[in-house]
């Protein structure tokens, strides 16, 4: 063991010490990391199954309070039972109504904690920490490892899914079915193990004539059919929480129609689970995600369901939609949160101070907002900051402690206490004349945000954008509005555009283009004082000043693995620029470019992931800006001619 005596900083070696590629390829074909990796994983399973399981069958179990054990669970009649796993526990009071129809007798109920862990890219002490997957082990009685040709030595036969029928409760069904198909794919051959309970989501009503929808491209089709729905009384139901307790009853009563089991084929749907849940095939993913089709959806009047189908048809929509959700549109930079709460603002025409959290009401009532009201109010206050770092240009105003660069926005009073408006500058962008020729969304019947804004230069690029969603990311950094009009106005007198690097306001460090790497390094900005001070007056886009204090926090104390390097330090910022001063213990480096080394100054922005929506709804990834803004050119032309 060395690590206690060789201490010295790395930047102070004196010496550098780089491997040629022609011997890390030598190391590699050697096969030593793979024995390592083997060895890891070999030791981590070993871990696992020593640890067991759920005991196999047995009556009566303790330590997970929110179970509603099936009274035959784990007794001799315990094939016949179902344990009910809901999502959350609202679902799980709807499922204990529908229950006291048919009894408690061969239904357990257990409701699920948020979405379950994607057990396939886990650690095994990823698993053996899990408390939701081990309830689930203990309460089937499950024994890791087991290979099963029948649930005899279950505490429950069946295994139900019961989500919403929304896209994060297919999410759920999903990363159900993954677990069982990843620790013990054997139950899925034994017919009926696994099964999900549909509910509606759509409720037409006509006199006496009650048609029932279980997915929203389904209704659509029948709506289309019917003169689109006129004369009938339409129900939503957004989650299992809108079913009454009568309701419940009413599809517990008829619960063959509501109940479908899961078919598997190893051959086929092998490769699907893969496809979903595992990282290797994310390229695929990308392409699956391309080509599906948005108004597909299950047959809920069929008694089975086969995992081939329900990935294509059904998961899907929820990758897609998580995509939608994390990437912005080309056109106008925003993703759907943003875009309804720009659309309430100036459907209301919001330029007076307005409270964050009635604002974040007024949105998830006026435009259909269905994800959580601490969501949207995160959303409102990210889109009013326009520290270094942030916006280039904010289409809401700051009225009150909306976040400073020191911690990146995080240090933001609470959403009762600050106030927004629409800032002067938004309506200039987004034109009230084209309000009348955008594509206005549809909710529940009403009219909400529109598919995009069009506004009269490329958002995407003057504010960037950032974000992962399933099989897709995106990182598009700001651009200088000036360089985004002049090319704007290039292409109206058909000539070229020029290349546009990226630019935050009120940043003084540097840019640079490193054409090897085909990057930008990106540098904070320093003075010396003397041989042992320095001053450092800019740091890093998005290296906040808090983070950066504690890395010379670090650097003043020490610790086992750093020697202490800092003497002191002392803090001048504003909240809107940075100012440390310092002094080492050792005199500074001769060189500027180990200086940028030693304190870290030196960050990079890619421009290989310029990923957005497109005016189609397309996910698409862009060259860069400039594919981007002739994009956008092309649509913006298109209507101004509509106008």
């Amino acid at each position: 063991q060395t690590k206690e005596t060789l201490t010295l900083q790395a930047s102070k070696f004196g010496s550098r010490c780089d491997l040629s590629d022609t011997f890390i390829k030598k190391v590699l074909k050697i096969g030593l990391v793979e024995k390592i990796k083997d060895w890891a994983a070999f030791k981590e399973k070993k871990a696992w199954e020593k640890k067991g399981g759920g005991g196999g069958k047995r009556g009566r179990i303790t330590g997970v309070p929110k179970l509603d054990d099936a009274n035959e669970a784990g007794g001799r009649n315990a094939d016949k039972c179902t344990l009910i796993l809901t999502e959350g526990d609202s679902a799980k009071a709807l499922a204990q109504a529908g229950i006291s129809v048919i009894g408690a007798d061969y239904y357990g109920v257990f409701p699920l904690k948020g979405k379950l862990l994607n057990v396939r890219e886990a650690s095994l002490k990823q698993l053996m920490e899990n408390d939701e997957i081990n309830n689930i082990i203990k309460i089937l009685g499950l024994q890791k490892g087991k290979v099963y040709t029948d649930v005899k030595s279950l505490r429950y036969g069946h295994l139900m899914i019961m989500t919403d029928q929304d896209h994060d409760g297919s999410h759920i069904k999903g990363l159900v079915l993954n677990m069982v198909h990843t620790l013990w794919p054997s139950l899925l051959k034994i017919e009926g193990f696994l099964q999900e309970f549909v509910t509606p989501i759509v409720k037409a009503t006509k006199g006496r004539n009650v048609e029932t929808f279980f997915n929203l491209p389904e209704y659509r089709t029948w709506k289309a059919a019917n003169n689109n729905a006129k004369g009938w009384s339409i129900k939503y139901y957004k989650g299992l929480g809108t079913s009454t307790d009568l309701e419940a009853k009413e599809y517990f009563s008829l619960l063959e129609d509501h109940k479908i089991d899961f078919t598997y084929e190893a051959s086929r749907d092998d490769k699907m689970m893969q496809l979903a849940f595992d990282k290797k095939f994310a390229d695929d993913r990308k392409e699956w995600l391309a080509t599906h089709d948005a108004e597909a959806y299950i047959d809920t009047s069929s008694a089975t369901l086969d995992i081939d189908t329900f990935v294509n048809d059904e998961l899907v929509q929820f990758s897609y939609a998580d995509c939608e959700r994390s990437i912005p549109c080309a056109v106008d930079g925003l993703k759907p949160g943003q875009r309804k709460i720009l659309y309430v603002c100036l459907e209301q025409k919001i330029s007076k101070d307005y409270k964050v959290a009635q604002l974040a009401g007024a949105v998830a009532n006026k435009a259909a907002y269905h994800h959580g009201e601490a969501s949207l109010m995160s959303t409102i206050v990210g889109m009013a900051q326009y520290f270094v770092g942030a916006h280039n240009i904010n289409l809401l105003w700051p009225s009150g402690q909306f976040g400073t660069r020191r911690q990146g926005g995080k240090d933001a009073a609470s959403a009762r206490y600050i106030f927004t408006r629409l800032s002067s500058i938004t309506r200039f962008i987004f034109r009230e004349e084209d309000d009348n020729i955008l594509s206005y969304l549809d909710d529940d019947g009403y009219p909400v945000e529109p598919k995009y804004y069009m506004p009269i230069i490329p958002m995407a690029l003057v504010n960037g954008a950032d974000g992962i969603g399933t099989g897709w990311a995106t990182s598009i950094p700001n651009h200088n509005v000036l360089d985004i009009i002049d090319n704007v106005e290039r292409l109206i007198n058909e000539e070229e555009p020029v290349e546009m690097a990226p630019f935050y306001n009120g940043f003084v460090g540097t840019l640079k283009w490193d054409p090897a790497k085909q990057n930008y390094i990106v540098e904070g900005g320093f003075e010396r004082v003397n041989e042992n001070t320095i001053v450092i007056y800019e740091l890093p886009i998005q290296k906040w000043t808090q983070s950066y204090k504690e890395f010379l926090e670090l650097g003043v104390a020490g610790n086992d693995k750093v020697k202490a390097w800092i003497k002191d330090y002392r803090e001048n910022h504003t909240s809107n620029s940075v100012c440390f001063t310092i002094t080492t213990i050792d005199p500074l480096p001769a060189s500027d470019a180990d200086i940028m080394r030693m304190f870290k100054l030196t960050s990079t922005i890619s421009i290989s992931n310029f990923v957005a929506f497109d005016s189609r709804g397309h996910i698409k990834k862009y060259t860069g800006g400039l594919e981007i803004l002739r994009e956008f050119f092309s649509v913006r032309l298109e209507h101004y001619m509509k106008r």
